[in-house]
């Protein structure tokens, strides 16, 4: 089948070079001429395991290019996908959809013969009919359906979600529409994981009550943490001992710093302009935004309580990034918590295995180092901030010897109390009092 997928970002990427994997003819539409020249060279713009070789795999056996045209690629393809970016829009909270709709006009007026538009973006309920109305205004005659088939991958993880679903919502009650989808994802249904068909505006909700439960959950074992630091309890045992309940699980119950990245804090926001819109408030979630914006904040006094007056102290921070296996730096604790350091006083150095590009244009006064030994080197303080596995293991006593003070605020639980403490470290952490 012929794809052709409107974005080369994250989700259009990784979408376009998994769907080559299942056989398709897939062709990726950028307008940055720049990203397609260097996806054309072999280069991957963002960090993602195994993408690189994915790419370049579909790419040598004619599965999958990149182009700037987009003309002929969807003339000629049988589904297009929408993979375009819906950022938080400035002033108002909703979703910028501008993005949406201008490759939905380009669209329109490119179509031949019977296509599926599908809308990868996560867009607000109601997009769909908004989507498909441009179209017809666009195109009068044309012969196309409208679906909403919403991304759930996780950064760091994208290849192996596309590839073994939790599940795929697809939403649409056109009969013709289904039978494209159906055959799209017929890997998948081979091999037995769920394809769920709802109706459009259904599936568009799916998506934001996912993310927003995922990280109302986030905020809910945070919030635990802290009362098991005034109660003298030990949150990682009360995650594992509510996380073993079947109707709770285990996963999204890891305290620490806040929740960031290119989706909850969007998406989060964006359904409680929706919800409040159609004046059906969801106050949980109103709540969650708010108490995970604080707790960001909230971090920097942590380090301040371990280290005292920060005015001519040196921070070391281990982690730039929302999470670890990602380059991603949208909305990371690190851009509120640096900040709000150097504003104490502090000087800042850091490392990130894979977010220091981004960084040098994030942070202003920031000293990017070489290692994490090198940003620990001289340091009053150490902040571990992403949970990379590079940092699970470091020489603490190498470490000890290289700091100013012999300070780590783990704010991931990376380590063992007693046992940094034995090497003769100050240590704090999350929820364990």
């Amino acid at each position: 089948m012929r794809i052709a997928i409107i974005g080369t970002g994250y989700v259009g990427l990784v979408s376009g070079a998994c769907f080559a994997d299942f056989g398709h003819q897939v062709t990726c539409i950028d307008k940055d001429p720049n990203k397609i020249e260097r996806l054309n060279r072999g280069e991957i713009p963002i960090f993602e395991p195994g993408l690189e070789q994915l790419v370049a795999d579909n790419v040598a056996a004619g599965r999958l290019s990149f182009t700037l045209e987009a003309a002929d690629a969807i003339r000629e393809a049988a589904v297009v996908f929408i993979a375009v970016g819906t950022p938080t829009r400035r002033g108002d909270g909703h979703a910028d959809l501008s993005y949406v709709y201008a490759a939905t006009e380009e669209i329109g007026g490119l179509i031949d013969g019977f296509t599926v538009v599908v809308t990868k973006s996560t867009v607000p309920v109601g997009t769909g009919d908004e989507v498909e109305a441009i179209l017809r205004r666009v195109r009068p005659d044309g012969d196309f359906a409208v679906v909403s088939n919403p991304e759930f991958l996780r950064e760091g993880a994208a290849i192996e979600d596309f590839k073994r679903p939790d599940r795929v919502v697809i939403g649409t009650e056109d009969d013709r529409a289904r039978a494209v989808m159906a055959e799209l994802y017929r890997p998948l249904s081979l091999n037995d994981f769920p394809v769920i068909y709802t109706s459009r505006r259904t599936s568009e909700l799916i998506k934001y009550a996912g993310n927003a439960f995922l990280a109302m959950k986030i905020t809910f074992i945070n919030e635990m943490a802290d009362l098991c630091e005034k109660v003298d309890a030990n949150v990682q045992q009360v995650a594992k001992g509510i996380g073993l309940d079947g109707r709770i699980g285990s996963k999204f119950l890891h305290a620490g710093p806040g929740y960031g990245g290119s989706c909850f804090p969007k998406d989060t926001i964006a359904l409680v302009r929706t919800a409040q819109q159609y004046g059906a408030p969801v106050r949980l979630i109103e709540t969650t935004v708010e108490v995970n914006d604080a707790r960001k904040l909230a971090m920097a006094d942590r380090v301040k309580a371990a280290l005292g007056d920060l005015n001519g102290k040196t921070v070391g921070v281990l982690g730039l990034t929302f999470k670890p296996n990602t380059d991603d730096m949208r909305d990371s604790p690190s851009l509120a918590i640096i900040p709000a350091l150097q504003a104490m006083g502090a000087s800042v150095k850091a490392y990130d295995p894979e977010g220091m590009h981004e960084a040098e244009h994030l942070f202003t006064g920031l000293e990017l180092t070489t290692g994490p030994y090198e940003a620990a080197e001289g340091a009053d303080a150490l902040v571990l901030l992403t949970e990379w596995n590079q940092f699970r293991a470091l020489d603490l006593a190498r470490i000890k010897d290289a700091m100013a003070q012999p300070i780590i605020i783990d704010l991931r639980n990376v380590y063992k109390p007693e046992e940094v403490r034995a090497l003769g470290f100050t240590y704090s952490s999350i929820g364990r009092a």
